[in-house]
């Protein structure tokens, strides 16, 4: 089968991980799968180009040049399947698959696609998923908010949970050194993120432990705000940002818990990553990830923006042992139940062949 992923760029984040992950996985299986990332090449574009993978980066251009590119590109091609991943990339493909006589095209909307909604963009995209047999959301609430939607096309919406590589621990002996109960954020360090929660957290339960640690792993515009709040609540002896890291088995395999504080998240890949080890996680209570948590039963669930009440999360999974023991043991059950990516893989295999059913 000849599969075309289109994405807006291979730069590092969860959905362009994801799709890297997805195309190595399916070329094992013996597809031919090339990659369209319509603005720039990335890291991840340059990885896979290493392995053979077919890139194309059409560049930046008005919305008519970006569809005839792609659909020159889909007609000297002529894949069995073009797969979009978010609204831009269908937009700026579906039509151009269609016309170009591609078999299957599917949509994958990665994010939570909450509401209040942007009424013209909704349209927009809505009007271009037309030319979609399926719109994937990557959980129940994103499918829900997707039929919810200005102009939505119910009877397309299906789900495909996320999936992803388990991580392979490290070696005792090789991991990194910690000095007490420790809290691992990776991600973008960006303001959905609401990171400054997690941060006065740590400030309120390290007055209780005062060996408590957090690491964040990953990159954004709001890294200086984020270290200047570390200052100024004094907590820089217990907080240290790592920058944008391609080890993230390192991190996971010391953590003794995974935090994550958004105000919206769809399905992150870092949690499953998490939940793969093992690692229970303290998260609030909003979209996709909570979804997940409630599912698996491998972790706390705070309100939005509550620092104290992640602060009190924090510190009851730091006492309690048995409770971390069996958040581990759930979580691990659960990601090999329904977030792997071979599950993830043979779903949206199932959709390219038109043979659509329910996913668990």
């Amino acid at each position: 089968m000849k599969i075309v992923h289109v994405v807006y760029s291979l730069e590092m984040g969860g959905a362009e991980v994801l799709v890297a992950q997805l195309t190595r996985l399916q070329r094992a299986n013996g597809h031919q799968v090339s990659v369209c990332a319509y603005s720039n090449l990335g890291t991840l574009g340059e990885a896979l180009q290493a392995e053979g993978v077919e890139v194309y980066v059409p560049g930046k251009a008005n919305s008519i040049v970006t569809m005839v590119r792609y659909l020159n590109y889909f007609r000297r091609l002529q894949p069995d399947v073009v797969h979009c991943h978010n609204n831009a990339p269908t937009i700026q493909a579906a039509l151009s698959a269609r016309l170009a006589g591609v078999r299957t095209i599917l949509s994958t909307c990665h994010s939570l696609n909450a509401p209040p909604y942007d009424r013209a963009a909704e349209i927009k995209y809505n009007t271009f998923t037309l030319f979609c047999d399926y719109i994937v959301g990557i959980c129940e609430i994103t499918c829900r908010n997707l039929r919810s939607a200005p102009f939505a096309h119910p009877e397309k919406i299906v789900r495909v949970y996320n999936g992803t590589d388990a991580i392979n621990r490290v070696p005792a002996a090789q991991q990194l050194a910690k000095t007490g109960f420790t809290l691992l954020f990776v991600g973008r360090l960006a303001p959905v993120k609401n990171l400054g929660t997690i941060i006065r957290a740590v400030a309120i339960a390290a007055q209780t432990l005062p060996t408590l640690q957090c690491w964040f792993v990953g990159d954004g515009h709001e890294r200086a705000s984020l270290e200047a709040l570390t200052a100024e609540l004094n907590v820089t002896a217990n907080i240290r940002f790592w920058g944008q890291r391609l080890d993230p088995e390192t991190f996971f395999s010391a953590a003794d818990a995974f935090v994550m504080s958004s105000v919206s998240e769809g399905l992150p890949m870092s949690l499953l990553q998490a939940m793969s080890l093992g690692v229970p996680s303290i998260l609030t209570d909003v979209g996709g990830m909570a979804e997940v948590l409630r599912l698996a039963n491998a972790g706390l669930l705070v309100p939005v923006g509550d620092h104290a009440a992640f602060a009190t999360a924090i510190l009851q999974l730091a006492a309690d042992p048995a409770l971390r023991a069996a958040f581990s043991t759930n979580a691990q059950a659960s990601f090999h139940q329904h977030f792997t990516l071979t599950h993830m893989d043979a779903a949206y295999t199932s959709l390219y062949n038109h043979q659509q059913r329910s996913w668990d």
